[in-house]
């Protein structure tokens, strides 16, 4: 059976690590005996056009997708046009997003056959048992489907005990070397399952509210795993790493006892740090640890159940200058009572931690407590647009804050961050910058013209022309021409273009081939996914700098 998932498309502003979900999704089917691919939008475009050629190259069986709420309509519609050009084909959708509104998904989307609820793993072997056989549906947990014009929901399916029993992430089957180029961590997780109960999120009621780990050395093979790919950044993405000494303890002593060497982040909570905790996670390589703080009024750190003092967060913070780690507090403005009061003693606390952090808006996603018992609290809910649920802007108001006085209190904060970087730019055009500032800015130009790169499909749309016989693949003549056509095409300055391409090419994430009598350049890791039909001579339209 052959079986295609979906990594629908994602900001890339937002910094996406490789899928964690999507790669669990794809090693459950390979471990149930299924042919997968990842047809990956994340770090590639995206089109109906390419999506249907990738169908009928691969012809699979079954097409899932997963997503978050923010890319839920994007998703739907990838597979909603996947089922048009293939109708036999099964197809499905899973993640937090669908998990709480399977019925009314099922209603918009005709296009989707299925949709798996809460922690999937299970509900993946037990359909692959049945070998998909729609008649089976009704006894598999953890389903939502339709059967003669009605939704059926089945039973849920019961937590994974031994998570170690889990196939470790199917990450080669993902284009790494796209995600290479983003440089962006690549996220792991020691446990799964949270006994806290933010009204806010939506983890314990998809994960359980009991914790279960995985062994710290299952974890540590996935870390070595992750390493032979050549990354040497990875973060710890569960909230309660650090919430079980013994559990960092155990982690660390194996990244130690085996001499790996890298450097690594983690969430935590500031009423689960110690001293001595940061200490050895320092010495194994993490230098950075992220806390949810969301408010500075004690009030709303009760309302919103946080469990959580601002005695607890100074503490912690302390704690991590004095071990030598980095600390990144985050905020979330628009929460339940909010009011001019509380923001200002927000940016107030804030700003006197001498940490770095930042604020997101209120997200009240499907499945969270805010949500479901709006009533119960001082807020309102103004839009069940899903693209705008990406905790950018604000999508409620309370009865003494409007959205517009939310996004201001933001703005500000953000338009003084924003005035120092344009004196950066401008010194960087003046040359008056010091040498380490004047890194910082090349290296957000960059970043730009990799996402452009990537989102755009620029290497397979312009990576394929006619060099001399006797011209190496690559060599400069053909890695100049490459970077010339992007130059036309993007308008972006050719240095900054070569300098990127060239390191791209020296680290092994991009090379050129010759086929017949053309040189075609290409991304290296998992070339049935990376590389594209390409028509050579297509016509170049110039477009300004983005910088």
């Amino acid at each position: 059976m052959r079986v295609a998932i979906v990594a629908p498309p994602y900001p890339l502003e937002e910094a996406p690590a490789p899928p964690l979900g999507v790669t669990y999704v794809a090693a459950a089917f390979e471990n149930a005996g299924a042919e997968v691919r990842i047809f990956d939008y994340i770090v590639s475009g995206y089109s109906p056009e390419k999506l249907r050629a990738q169908l009928d190259e691969f012809r699979p069986d079954v097409l899932g997708s997963t997503s978050v709420t923010l890319n839920f309509p994007g998703a739907a519609e990838i597979v909603s046009t996947a089922k048009q050009h293939r109708p036999a084909m099964i197809t499905m959708m899973g993640g937090p997003h669908v998990s709480f509104t399977a019925e009314r998904s099922l209603i918009a989307y005709p296009g989707i056959d299925l949709i798996v609820r809460g922690e999937g793993e299970g509900t993946i072997a037990e359909l692959m048992a049945a070998e998909m056989d729609p008649s089976a549906r009704e006894g598999i947990r953890g389903l939502a489907f339709r059967r003669n014009g009605e939704v059926v929901i089945t039973d849920p399916q019961p937590f994974i005990e031994d998570l170690d029993t889990l196939p470790l992430p199917a990450r080669h089957l993902l284009p790494m070397s796209r995600y290479q180029a983003l440089g962006y961590s690549v996220s792991i997780i020691t446990s799964r399952g949270c006994p806290y109960s933010c009204i806010f999120c939506q983890g314990r009621r998809m994960v359980g509210n009991r914790v279960r780990l995985r062994s710290a050395s299952r974890v540590v093979e996935e870390i070595e795993q992750i390493l032979s790919y050549g990354i040497d950044r990875i973060n710890v993405a569960d909230d309660l790493f650090v919430s079980h000494g013994g559990r960092v303890k155990e982690v660390c002593g194996e990244i130690l006892g085996r001499g790996l060497r890298f450097n690594w982040s983690a969430f935590a909570r500031v009423n689960t740090v110690d001293r001595e905790t940061l200490k050895l996670m320092k010495e194994a390589g993490c230098d950075s640890i992220s806390f949810g703080v969301e408010t500075g009024n004690p009030e709303m750190l009760k309302r919103i159940r946080k469990g959580i003092t601002r005695e607890q967060v100074r503490e912690a913070v302390d704690l991590c200058k004095e071990t030598g780690i980095i600390a990144h507090t985050s905020f979330i403005v628009g929460l339940p009572g909010e009011s001019p009061e509380t923001l200002k003693e927000t940016g107030e606390f804030a700003a006197g931690l001498g940490s770095l952090y930042g604020y997101h808006f209120l997200a009240p996603f499907p499945g969270t407590t805010v949500r479901e018992e709006v009533d119960k609290y001082d807020l309102e809910i103004l839009t069940d647009d899903w693209t705008r649920y990406d905790a950018n802007s604000a999508i409620v108001r309370t009865s003494r804050l409007t959205p517009e006085e939310i996004n201001r209190f933001v703005a500000e904060f953000e338009s003084k961050i924003d005035s120092a970087w344009q004196e950066m730019v401008r010194a960087y055009h003046e040359k008056t910058n010091p040498p380490g500032i004047d890194l910082q800015v090349e290296g957000h130009f960059r970043m730009k013209l990799v996402y452009r790169l990537l989102s755009e499909d620029l290497i397979e749309k312009v990576g394929a022309f006619s060099l001399p016989e006797s011209a190496d693949g690559n060599g400069d003549g053909s890695l100049e021409e490459l970077c010339r056509r992007i130059e036309e095409l993007t308008g972006v300055e050719g240095a900054l273009i070569r300098e990127t391409l060239r390191c791209f090419m020296n680290s092994g994430y991009i090379k050129a081939e010759r086929e017949g009598d053309l040189l075609k350049w290409y991304w290296t890791h998992n070339r049935h996914v990376d590389r594209m039909p390409i028509t050579p001579g297509s016509s170049l339209q110039p477009a300004p700098a983005p910088f």
